[in-house]
Parts: C-alpha cells; sequence; structure tokens
C-alpha cells in the first residue's frame, strides 16, 4: 500500500510538469508573441540550406537576407549558398525548391510578414523593408541564441521549429524613448540601444536632446548652443538638490554623427523622432544666448533637476527667429514625418512680469477665461507658430499633453504622459495620440518597491508585470481608438549616468513593451511572456552583452 500511495503522489506531481510540457509545445519562444500561430512537427535544418530570394525584392531587403546567410555560415562553417534564381516565386508556389525560399508579396502591408517552416522549406513572405527585418527578428529568436554571437560555433546546426507564422503589429507607432540631455550616451551607446529595439521589433526612438541641463545638438548658425549649452558647472548628488561635485559635464553630437545614427537606425527599421523641447526647459539656451529670455540673464545650464522658471520669451521676435533657424537645420538631419517640440512644464512666472509677453498678449487680444491663463493662451499661440512653421516644411508636431491646455490646431498629435487622461481626451477631441503614461510607461521608475536593492531612481515603483498589463484601448470609445498611433515608454536620465544603469532600467521591461505595442490583446499572456524570457531572451540579452534585471 505503501508503495501504491507513493506511486500516487509521484503522478499527482508530475501532473503541472506535464501540462506545461503540453503547453509549452504549443507556443514558441518569440518576442512580441506573433498575431498567428500554428505548430508543426519536426524541424527543418538551416545550417548549409540554400537561400533563394525573389529578384522582385528590393536591393536593402537582399542585403537583410543575404546578411542573416553569411551570419549563419559564418557561426556553423556551413556555407549557405545565395541566389535569386528566374522564376522562384512560381516554382516556390509549386513547391519545387528547398531551403530558405523569400517571396516578395505586394498584398502585404509594409510591416507585415509570414513564415512557413516545413522539414525541408523555410518560405518567408513580405512586402516591404521592416516585413521582411521582422520576418528575420522571428527567424533567429526561433533558433539557437548563438545566431545573436560573434563566436564560431562549428557543432551549431541551427534547427528551426515546424511552424506556421502570420504576423502584422497592434500599432504602427512603437516607440522607445532616451533622454540624452541629463545625461549624455555617445554614439556607440545610443547604437546599442537602437539595437535591442531592433530585436523587439520597435520602430520608432523619440530623441531627447535639449532641456535646462544640457543642449546636444550643433547648430551651425548658433555656435554657443554647444559651446556653452552644452556643458554644466557640476551635477548635483543623489537627492541633495544643495549639492554639487563640483565636475565639469556635457557633450554633444555634431550634425555628421546625428546623420550617422538616423541612417544606422534607418537600417533597423528605426525612425529617429527628435525633440527640442520648447518654450520650457530651456536653460541650455539661454546661457549661450541670454536676449531669448524675459530677463536677459544672466543664466546658466542647471547643475540641479528640476524645472527651472526661466523660459524661452515668446513676447520678441528673436525668439521665433532663433527657432525657425534651428529648425532648419534640424530637419536637414532628421528626415521624420514628425518633430517633437516638448510643450510640457512651462512656468509662466516670468511672463506674467515681463513687458514684451504681456504686449504680445495684450496686440493678440489674448484674454484668460476662467479654464486657462492669457499667459497659457500665449503658449498656445508659440505651439500654434511653430507647427505652421514646420507643416509648412512638410513635417508634423508631437507634443507632450500640456499642449492641450488653451487651444491646439488640428493636425498636431498629443503625447499622453500625465496618466492616461490627456489621451483620453485628445482622441474624444480628434487628435491622434501616442501614449505614454507614467503609470506604465516610466522606465525612470524603480522596478522593485525594495528601493534599497534597487540602483537610484526618480521614484516611483514599475514592476514588469504592470508594464505588460497596459492595454492602450482601456476608456477609449471606438472612435478614439482610431486616434491611437501607438504606445512608448520613456527613460529619462536625471539619475541614470550610465550605459550599464540605462540598461538595467530598460530590460526587461522594454520586452513587455513590446508585446503591449505589437500583440493584440487577446495574444497577451503574461505566464507565456514570462516563460519565453527565461526560456530564451535572457540568453539572448546574455549574447549580445546587455545589462538587465531579472525576475
Amino acid at each position: 500500500m505503501k508503495h501504491l500511495n507513493r506511486l500516487l503522489a509521484i503522478a499527482v506531481a508530475l501532473i503541472p510538469t506535464l501540462m506545461c510540457a503540453k503547453k509549452a509545445g504549443t507556443v514558441i519562444n518569440v518576442i512580441p508573441y506573433p498575431q498567428s500561430v500554428e505548430i508543426g512537427k519536426g524541424a527543418f535544418k538551416g545550417a548549409g540550406a540554400n537561400f533563394n530570394c525573389d529578384p522582385a525584392i528590393e536591393s536593402n531587403c537582399v542585403k537583410l537576407i543575404r546578411d542573416f546567410a553569411d551570419k549563419m555560415t559564418f557561426i556553423s562553417g556551413r556555407t549557405n549558398s545565395f541566389a535569386s534564381p528566374i522564376g522562384l516565386s512560381q516554382a516556390a508556389a509549386e513547391g519545387k525548391m528547398k531551403g530558405f525560399i523569400f517571396l516578395k508579396d505586394k498584398s502585404m502591408g509594409p510591416e507585415e510578414y509570414s513564415i512557413r517552416i516545413s522539414k525541408k522549406t523555410c518560405l518567408v513572405k513580405a512586402s516591404a523593408y521592416n516585413g521582411f527585418l521582422y520576418a528575420i527578428q522571428t527567424l533567429k529568436q526561433l533558433t539557437d541564441v548563438s545566431i545573436y554571437s560573434d563566436k564560431v560555433a562549428p557543432s551549431q546546426k541551427f534547427m528551426f521549429p515546424a511552424v506556421t507564422i502570420k504576423d502584422n503589429p497592434r500599432f504602427g507607432y512603437r516607440g522607445m524613448h532616451l533622454d540624452c540631455a541629463r545625461h549624455f550616451f555617445s554614439v556607440e551607446e545610443v547604437k546599442k540601444y537602437l539595437d535591442i529595439m531592433a530585436v523587439y521589433k520597435l520602430n520608432r526612438l523619440h530623441w531627447h536632446l535639449t532641456d535646462d541641463q544640457g543642449w546636444r545638438i550643433e547648430i551651425k548658425k548658433y555656435p554657443r548652443l554647444t559651446q556653452m549649452g552644452a556643458f554644466r558647472n557640476g551635477t548635483m548628488v543623489g537627492k541633495d538638490f544643495s549639492s554639487n561635485d563640483g565636475i565639469r559635464y556635457g557633450g554633444y553630437y555634431t550634425q555628421d554623427q546625428m546623420r550617422e545614427v538616423v541612417q544606422y537606425a534607418a537600417s533597423l527599421g528605426i525612425t529617429v523622432i527628435p525633440e527640442i523641447d520648447l518654450p520650457g526647459h530651456m536653460l541650455g539656451v539661454l546661457a549661450g544666448y541670454p536676449e531669448l529670455g524675459c530677463t536677459g540673464g544672466p543664466y546658466e545650464v542647471w547643475t540641479k533637476w528640476g524645472v527651472s522658471d526661466e523660459v524661452l520669451c515668446p513676447g520678441k521676435e528673436e525668439t521665433f527667429a532663433f527657432l525657425e533657424d534651428v529648425f532648419t537645420e534640424l530637419m536637414q538631419i532628421f528626415p521624420s514625418e514628425y518633430i517633437h517640440i516638448g510643450g510640457d512644464e512651462c512656468p509662466k512666472k516670468e511672463w506674467e512680469k515681463c513687458p514684451a509677453c504681456q504686449a504680445r498678449i495684450k496686440a493678440l487680444g489674448i484674454k484668460g477665461d476662467g479654464k486657462h491663463s492669457a499667459e497659457q493662451y500665449l503658449q498656445s499661440y508659440v505651439t500654434a507658430r511653430i507647427q505652421k512653421f514646420l507643416n509648412d516644411n512638410g513635417r508634423k508636431i508631437i507634443g507632450w499633453d500640456e499642449i492641450l491646455e488653451g487651444e491646439l490646431a488640428p493636425g498636431a498629435t498629443v503625447m499622453s504622459w500625465r496618466g492616461v487622461n490627456g489621451g483620453i481626451q485628445a482622441s474624444a477631441m480628434g487628435f491622434d495620440v501616442i501614449m505614454t503614461p507614467n503609470t506604465y510607461c516610466y522606465f525612470d521608475y524603480y522596478q522593485s518597491e525594495n528601493q534599497k536593492e534597487e540602483p537610484l531612481a526618480i521614484g516611483g515603483h514599475l514592476p514588469i508585470e504592470d508594464v505588460y498589463g497596459y492595454e492602450p484601448f482601456d476608456g477609449l470609445n471606438a472612435s478614439q481608438q482610431k486616434h491611437i498611433l501607438g504606445v512608448q515608454a520613456n527613460l529619462w536620465t536625471e539619475y541614470i549616468a550610465t550605459n550599464e544603469h540605462l540598461e538595467y532600467m530598460l530590460l526587461p521591461r522594454m520586452c513587455a513593451l513590446a508585446e503591449v505595442q505589437w500583440c493584440k490583446s487577446e495574444n497577451k499572456n503574461f505566464e507565456r511572456f514570462s516563460a519565453s524570457m527565461k526560456a530564451k531572451s535572457f540568453e539572448l540579452l546574455d549574447v549580445l552583452g546587455y545589462n538587465y534585471r531579472k525576475f
């Protein structure tokens, strides 16, 4: 009887394991998880397989495919031959070819792709660069993580499970933000940031380049922006706002370096959206050009965090001439459809006292109405004027949700950061919205309630489960949902001075963000995601050399 009881106990204990094994066999370890997955039987051996590429595929897409083949050849030591045979589409359709087959399918969207893997064939279809890029990213996650390595592994066969995948992102805007104004990160560090974004299919980098603590953009017409605005005389220590480490700190990107980043990002399917935050957060400008402020200065680049009362003076016509000059040079560097103009946290104290600002208010006939002050409407005038200038040059603006205070011209896009209410309000008014609520998407927040065990952060608590659980359509009706362009997480760097710290705050929360951005809500499953992180993505991050927090 004891023996029987022991067998029963073992059997009962094995039930969860067997259930998990069965469940594991119905999923693949890919993040973000594809929209449609059908698991087959067997596997396809990639090492040494032929690569057959549809002649209709554009040359930049062919390079992506060839690079994938070359990487597999390098690591395995088995040559993956590459060809673009005539009549490939028809032959592949008839099942006459083996190996990797890449076909152009014009019926697909620009970021859509499909993969069908059998024991003898891996068939990939897409219509455009990003579609082929994402198909390859998925293939890399389907096989051994050594595909991400730079080390030779002659025994590696690169097996791909038999599976049929049909995939397309939920949102067209899948962003990650990087603040290089508070702390400066090198071009190589920015590229590494872009690299991991690409692995998880993010397609927008919001590059925060100016603030009270530093101006990071070379503008040739205004050299003092980088001579003076790019450097501060020390930095506060920890959270002691009365302290200063006395170490001069700063840096900036030349125009050539920014073009290099833009081009590199484009090769990864990522568009770089620059931000020049205005009319507040502008001590980096005023330090070099004090005449653009209300008082005329003197001003100094801030050595502490927070929001300065000293802002640009919209009462002076010189201010707008300056901004138009800056944006003119910026547009020559960044080809993005959108330019971010900030608009957040702009104190009005100086405007209330400034004769030029008050004269502008009077000339425009601006009046407070109980809901908003005259000075708030003056900021709306600034926003509208810069918007028109950028629109006239073929660009669109994005602004933080404060641009809703007062009046907002049609065509602006609102970035909702103070929770979700700004996005709900803006979408109800007919404005396009990018959701970046601090309640779910601020990666400068602590990852644990036990702050003593975590590196220094600005405050708050945002565990990975909360990031994953965010639903961008909550509180929105069908009409409002159509205005949600996508989702972005923000990584402010007041308390993040090193790349190691930056990566720790980013990862693995960005992996959870990727599923919020890409997956339909019904395809999200935190248990499946967590298991995939532990089965594949943590090892992937190790191979690529990223610092991250385990969970």
